[in-house]
């Protein structure tokens, strides 16, 4: 099984993803001097592949950068990808984003809802913003952080510019973000609405361990004893 030529088709293939953004997107994640090619021995070959390729072959996604649009479309394929293939078993996504467009984001945050695997969440850095969001949307039971990571969240911004009517359209439209963001939160953490808005006024850091006090994980991710 070639994870990366099947993947690249059912992006392209079946969702209409562009060819060229989906190559680069996989780029990013593809051989370099820090992400070199792996060799794996198989039956009847040795199968050359990029580290992370490899990994999608065990159901691992990483969220390692800012949300766009393209970004979103390919972790979006990615989730419905590893749907098709196996939709009884568990995917795994690492967050290490600052966040970016709320749009973008939610489509992620809905495929995450609908699809039948159970998605896991593990924060390897920072999740912030809507990474954030992202984080507290894994499977209960299943959302992670690593010890000194950091969650933040806060309140959605922009810019407008025009007419005044445009303006308070926009204006409009950004409360309403706000209040489906906060009931998002809310709703996975198992915190109040009024809280979650109280504490999302600026940004609101947390460690990993005040995360799991807030809702946003369940579980702080250590070595058990201390390395010899």
């Amino acid at each position: 099984m070639d994870i990366k030529k099947d993947f690249r088709d059912f992006s392209v293939k079946h969702l209409g993803n562009s060819g060229l953004v989906t190559d680069q997107y996989m780029g990013m994640y593809g051989p370099t001097n820090l992400t070199p090619y792996i060799m794996e021995e198989r039956r009847l070959n040795v199968a050359q592949m990029d580290v992370f390729s490899r990994l999608m072959m065990d159901r691992i996604i990483f969220l390692g950068t800012g949300i766009d649009d393209q970004v979103a479309n390919i972790v979006t394929a990615q989730l419905l990808f590893l749907e098709s293939a196996d939709p009884s078993k568990d995917i795994q996504i690492y967050i290490n984003s600052p966040g970016g467009s709320v749009y973008a984001g939610l489509g992620i945050y809905d495929t995450m809802q609908i699809i039948k695997p159970d998605v896991a969440t593990i924060c390897t850095g920072m999740a912030a913003s809507m990474g954030a969001v992202l984080l507290v949307a894994g499977e209960k039971g299943k959302r992670s952080a690593l010890k000194h990571s950091r969650v933040m969240i806060h309140q959605p911004s922009g810019g407008a510019q025009g007419v005044a009517s445009d303006m308070e359209i926009n204006l409009r439209e950004m409360l309403k973000l706000k209040q489906e963001l906060y009931e998002i939160i809310g709703h996975h953490s198992g915190q109040t609405y009024e809280w979650v808005e109280k504490s999302s006024d600026r940004d609101y850091w947390m460690t990993s361990e005040e995360a799991k006090g807030y809702g946003m994980v369940d579980e702080v991710l250590q070595r058990s004893t201390e390395k010899k």
